[in-house]
C-alpha cells in the first residue's frame, strides 16, 4: 500500500506486490514483537458473565458478517476442508487406519488457529472498515503476531499429543499389528473388549483433550488479536471465562462439535459454511464477554 494526499491508497496491486508487502510488514512487526511476548497492554482484562443471549447475539452476528464476506470467506475457508480430506485419504492406508477417526476429530483441535483471519475480517467490520479476504493476512502484521504464533503451535502440540495417544492406545488394546482391511477393523473395534476398551479410553482422552482446547482458545485469540496482552494473560482470560460461565461455554463448545460435526459428514463441504460462521461468531462471543479496552493500538490501526 502507498500513501497519496495523505491519505491510504487501498489497491493491493498485483499479487507478487502485495504479498511482498504482507511479508515485509510481517517481518518487521514479527521482528519487533520478538523480545515482546509478554505484551505491552497491561491494563486490567475485564470479563462479563455471559449466557445464552450472548451466544445467539454472537451467532447471529457471525452468520451477518458470513453474509457480508460470502466470496471472500468461501475462498479463505476451502483450504481447512480440503487439507482435512488430503489427511483422510493418507490415513485411509491400512497401515494408518486406526488413527483415522483420531485425525477427524482432532482435526477440529486446530480450528482456532484456522480461524484467525475471520476474526480480523470481523474485527475491521466491527471497526467500520470494509475488508476483502486479504484483510485476513493482515494477522502477520499485528504487535501480538509472536504470541499468536506461540499459541497456536501449543494447539498444535496438543493435536500432536492427541494423535500420539490414539496410536499408543490402539497398539495396547487392538494392536499393535495394522489391520489387515477396514471391515476387520471395525468389526474389532465394535465387537471385541480390547476394541471398546480402545473406544472408551480414546473417547475419555479426547474429551480432556477437547475441553482444554475449548478453555484455552474461546477467546484468546480474538484477544490477542484486539490487544497486546501476551499469550499468558489471553489464556488466563480465556480460562477465567470458562470457569466463571461453565454451562454458557459447555453449551457454545457444543454448537462448535455439532456444527464441525455436519460439516464433516458432508464430506468437509459443509466445512467451506460452518467454519467462517463459527469463526465470525467466535469474535463477536469476544466482544460480548471482554470488556473494550480503553484505547486502541497505536500501530495496529484498521
Amino acid at each position: 500500500m502507498a500513501k497519496t494526499d495523505g491519505h491510504i491508497d487501498k489497491t493491493i496491486g498485483n499479487p507478487l506486490s502485495w504479498a511482498a508487502h504482507v511479508i515485509d510488514a510481517g517481518s518487521h512487526h514479527l521482528g519487533k514483537g520478538a523480545h515482546e511476548t509478554a505484551g505491552r497492554d497491561t491494563a486490567p482484562i475485564v470479563l462479563r458473565e455471559i449466557g445464552t443471549r450472548d451466544l445467539r447475539a454472537a451467532l447471529r452476528a457471525g452468520y451477518e458478517d458470513f453474509k457480508a464476506f460470502r466470496s471472500d470467506v468461501i475462498f479463505l475457508c476451502v483450504v481447512y476442508p480440503l487439507a482435512g480430506l488430503i489427511l483422510i485419504r493418507f490415513a485411509m492406508n491400512e497401515t494408518l487406519l486406526p488413527l483415522l477417526v483420531p485425525l477427524i476429530t482432532g482435526f477440529a483441535l486446530l480450528g482456532p488457529v484456522a480461524a484467525l483471519g475471520l476474526y480480523e475480517m470481523s474485527r475491521r467490520r466491527k471497526a467500520g472498515g470494509h475488508p476483502s479476504w486479504a484483510a485476513a493476512f493482515k494477522v502477520a502484521e499485528a504487535p501480538s503476531a509472536i504470541a499468536i504464533l506461540t499459541l497456536g503451535l501449543a494447539l498444535l502440540a496438543i493435536f500432536v499429543v492427541w494423535m500420539l495417544s490414539a496410536w499408543i492406545i490402539y497398539a495396547v488394546t487392538l494392536g499393535p499389528e495394522p489391520p489387515v482391511s477396514i471391515g476387520a477393523f471395525v468389526s474389532d473395534t465394535l465387537t471385541t473388549g480390547p476394541g471398546w476398551a480402545m473406544i472408551v479410553v480414546g473417547t475419555g482422552l479426547g474429551f480432556v483433550l477437547a475441553v482444554s482446547v475449548l478453555a484455552i482458545g474461546v477467546i484468546s485469540f480474538p484477544l490477542l488479536l484486539d490487544r497486546h496482552v501476551g499469550v499468558r494473560r489471553a489464556v488466563r482470560a480465556s480460562v477465567r471465562l470458562s470457569r466463571e460461565n461453565p454451562r454458557t461455554i459447555a453449551i457454545w463448545g457444543a454448537i462448535v462439535v455439532a456444527g464441525l460435526g455436519l460439516g464433516m459428514a458432508t464430506l468437509m463441504i459443509g466445512l467451506i459454511f460452518v467454519l467462517p460462521i463459527l469463526g465470525h461468531a467466535t469474535w463477536h462471543l469476544y466482544r460480548r464477554a471482554v470488556e473494550p479496552a480503553e484505547e486502541l493500538s497505536e500501530d495496529y490501526s484498521v
